[in-house]
């Protein structure tokens, strides 16, 4: 069983305890207002609805009773370490390796490598994602960070809340974009014909916006480096998808998978060409800036080749 203590300050006064609890903990907004409901969230030793507004001084207790298989588990798996200290970890996530385990998936995890390799992770985040602070999707590959400590935890929490992180993304696209930069500013919400997908055509979608620019055309592909301003669900897949270029070997939007070079050959793409090639953020502890990079990964660099000839 996990306890856990926040006390509201004047600035935080007047959230919704749902949402406050959930930007705080990492839990997410359903989870937290499952534990309203059962009594194991309470705000000054009494039980409160999900729409209580907090007001300075209030306290929130979370109790979490971990269910049977809810701990993590330390599994030595290879893992690209390029940064550690006792706050922090940057990894270089390779494409094919789920961030954390989820129901009936509870090993061969970023997050059972890590604690294998660290020893030591941050409590805050839940059980079985202890210290993660942003993700990437199991087939992009990549720069991420993870929270060693819970001080750690709620500083890179906070950056990327304000839009303070500086991240570069690399996408082979279907099609040939006809300008050379340019900006995607379209809400993202879940799709309301499907909801385990997020969309742009959506009644009270989030804000998103997305820069990028060509680096290089091929024919009936495109090369290109995008930029997050916000960080929303599948931001880069959905808003590519949505102008008609979705990240090749994407199987859930927009579906290409291949490029047809001529009349008899096709380049097959098995996995969405998306990789998040550079990080940067402030030390939580120290207060410089760190900045990381990934190169592409060999199976991009092998379709890049291959589009080139």
């Amino acid at each position: 069983m996990a306890l856990e203590k926040i006390i509201i300050n004047k600035e935080e006064a007047g959230k919704r305890i749902d949402i406050l609890a959930a930007e705080k903990t990492g839990i997410t907004r359903s989870q937290i207002q499952k534990l309203i409901e059962k009594g194991s969230l309470t705000i000054n030793s009494r039980p409160v609805s999900r729409n209580y507004r907090t007001k300075a001084g209030d306290i929130i207790e979370i109790t979490i009773t971990e269910e049977k298989n809810s701990e993590l588990i330390s599994e030595a798996l290879p893992l690209e370490i390029l940064y550690k200290d006792e706050y922090l970890a940057v990894v270089n996530k390779p494409s094919g390796i789920v961030v954390y385990p989820a129901a009936g998936h509870s090993r061969g995890t970023l997050m059972n490598a890590l604690l294998y390799h660290c020893k030591k992770l941050a409590n805050i985040g839940g059980p079985l994602r202890p210290g993660v602070v942003h993700r990437l999707d199991k087939d992009t590959s990549g720069v991420m960070v993870i929270a060693l400590d819970d001080r750690a935890y709620y500083d890179l929490a906070g950056q990327f809340k304000q839009r303070t992180i500086n991240r570069k993304y690399i996408a082979l696209l279907y099609g040939n974009l006809r300008e050379d930069k340019g900006v995607i500013s379209l809400s993202i919400g879940r799709s309301e014909s499907d909801r385990k997908k997020m969309s742009t055509r959506v009644k009270r979608g989030k804000e998103a916006v997305t820069t990028w620019k060509v680096i290089e055309r091929f024919h009936g592909a495109v090369l290109i480096e995008a930029k997050l301003k916000t960080g929303r669900t599948h931001q880069i897949r959905v808003h590519f998808a949505s102008i008609g270029h979705p990240v090749l070997g994407d199987r859930t939007y927009g579906k290409k998978i291949e490029v047809e070079v001529n009349s008899k050959e096709k380049i097959l793409f098995p996995r969405q060409m998306l990789h998040a090639e550079l990080l940067g953020f402030i030390h939580p502890v120290t207060g410089e800036y760190l900045e990381f990079k990934s190169p592409l990964p060999e199976d991009m660099e092998e379709k890049i080749r291959e589009l080139r000839s």
